[in-house]
């Protein structure tokens, strides 16, 4: 009798496990997380400017009861997020580090001894080529095209002003030198991002990225200065940029020695040696000079590593350029990516994503036409939610596992979603991007569109390399996110 009921209740535990046997997802369902994605982001985030973290939740929430419908537990979707995050843990503790070396080159005058002597160099002759040069420069050692604009832009339109100066080519000098400089910054939180998203390495997706943006901003260089020719043959008044100058001379200690920080992560970068170590040893570097040049105390620096740094120089503009930096300064990006991560992460484990990408597939069965489906996809993904974050997340998240397939380095989807992506949301006039600044220097964005050269001929380069197979990387090991990958 008790042989009977034992196998009664094996066969009724079998039959109730085979009712949860997940079901294939079909391409239809496959969309409607995307579609409700797309709706709450391009409502809620676009309209009522909710913040984005918020409509992920949403949108992964919405996933989760399509997943359960499937027949997917939990326990199997919970699963799926952990595995994304953990997928992106070495990448974010590169985000986080980044944090920390940012706050420490502020505190020991590392980022405004650039600041100041790239400043030294504008020219009343050739201002559009000076202006996106300064702000190229500038924004490469701050890491931060925003901040960048808010102040050097600030600056410069309203010297252009004074010249009579068009100021739709004068904002796009600035906005194409500022988002040059912050996408080539190992500093700043879009490459750091695009790397995190795509599994690529930091270093060796900027090295990467070499390829088409140079050859884009230099071009556009070259345009600026023979427009600029016309312009440039007035005097003009000098004082906001002295203003600047003279602030950081007078709060910090310039010295040679300062470049020692920078000089470090370059080498542990050429030397392909691990990126966290490197960047932790040029912040304690910067922290000892701080303390030596700048006469800071190590309680000061040590909260400026965690808060990040604050400057008090009296003068607004300099206080916005250089108070920076820190562990909750890359929160924002951080809960973003985990959000965005938790959202992926069940797209993929129920097979959604999978549905999705097989379709898609059928367009990009070509390593060119792979390239070219990147490209769209992720300017169609920064049109709708207006955001640089998301528009390089989702294109990743759905096109990762096609270049895994086809062989392809990270590096090269990497380098797309950034160039497509991320410099392409300040040109979209919906987007936070295009609003901070309309807002912050008075140009309208289709006044400045046209003139970001830099900008929009990058992926102009790359639809061309993906034609041609022109400088698009092989897979060399599984774990990208080591260097020299």
């Amino acid at each position: 009798m008790e042989n009977k009921n034992r196998v009664s209740e094996e066969k009724h535990e079998a039959s109730k496990g085979s009712t949860l046997t997940p079901r294939k997802p079909g391409f239809g369902l496959a969309l409607i997380p995307l579609v409700a994605m797309a709706l709450l982001l391009g409502v809620g985030y676009g309209v009522y400017r909710i913040k984005a973290q918020v409509l992920l939740i949403a949108a992964a929430f919405i996933t989760a009861c399509l997943g359960a419908l499937l027949k997917f537990s939990w326990k199997d979707m919970e699963s799926g997020i952990v595995e994304s995050i953990r997928k992106a843990l070495p990448a974010i503790l590169i985000m986080l580090s980044v944090g920390v070396l940012v706050a420490s080159w502020m505190a020991s005058g590392t980022i405004p001894m650039i600041v100041y002597y790239g400043l030294k160099l504008i020219s009343p002759k050739y201002f559009l080529v000076t202006a996106c040069f300064v702000c190229s420069i500038t924004s490469l050692a701050c890491g931060t095209s925003w901040g960048t604009i808010g102040t050097l832009g600030v600056a410069f339109i309203g010297i252009a002003m004074g010249l009579g100066i068009p100021l739709g080519p004068a904002a796009g000098a600035i906005v194409a030198g500022s988002y040059f400089g912050d996408k080539m910054s190992p500093l700043s939180d879009i490459p750091n991002l695009a790397s995190v998203t795509a599994g690529s390495n930091l270093f060796d997706h900027i090295k990467h990225m070499v390829w088409s943006g140079v050859p884009a901003w230099f071009a556009g260089l070259v345009i600026y200065f023979f427009m600029g020719l016309k312009y440039g043959n007035k005097e003009f008044n000098q004082e906001n940029i002295k203003i600047i100058t003279s602030t950081l001379a007078r709060n910090f200690d310039f010295n040679l020695f300062l470049l020692l920080p920078i000089l470090i992560v370059f080498y542990f970068a050429w030397a392909k040696k691990p990126t966290i170590p490197g960047m932790i040893i040029s912040s304690l570097v910067a922290a000892f000079l701080a303390v030596i040049y700048q006469k800071t105390s190590l309680v000061t620096i040590a909260q400026a590593m965690n808060s990040g740094y604050v400057a008090h120089t009296g003068v607004e503009m300099v206080d916005r350029l250089i108070s920076r930096g820190g562990l909750m300064g890359m929160m924002e990006t951080q809960l973003i990516a985990f959000t965005a991560f938790s959202f992926g992460g069940i797209m993929q484990k129920t097979g959604m994503l999978a549905a999705i990408l097989s379709r898609i597939m059928k367009f990009a069965d070509k390593v060119w036409s792979l390239v070219l489906t990147t490209i769209g996809t992720t300017i169609l993904s920064a049109l709708i939610t207006g955001s640089s974050y998301l528009a390089m997340i989702i294109p990743a998240e759905l096109l990762a596992e096609a270049y895994k397939k086809k062989d392809l380095a990270a590096k090269n989807l990497s380098r797309i979603i950034e160039e497509s992506g991320g410099i392409i949301v300040p040109l979209i006039p919906w987007s936070m991007a295009g609003v901070y600044i309309t807002g912050t220097i008075g140009v309208p964005t289709f006044s400045y569109l046209p003139y970001t050269f830099s900008n929009y001929l990058a992926v102009i380069i790359l639809a061309i390399y993906g034609l041609t197979g022109f400088t698009i990387a092989r897979k060399i090991r599984d774990d990208e996110t080591q260097p020299g990958s």
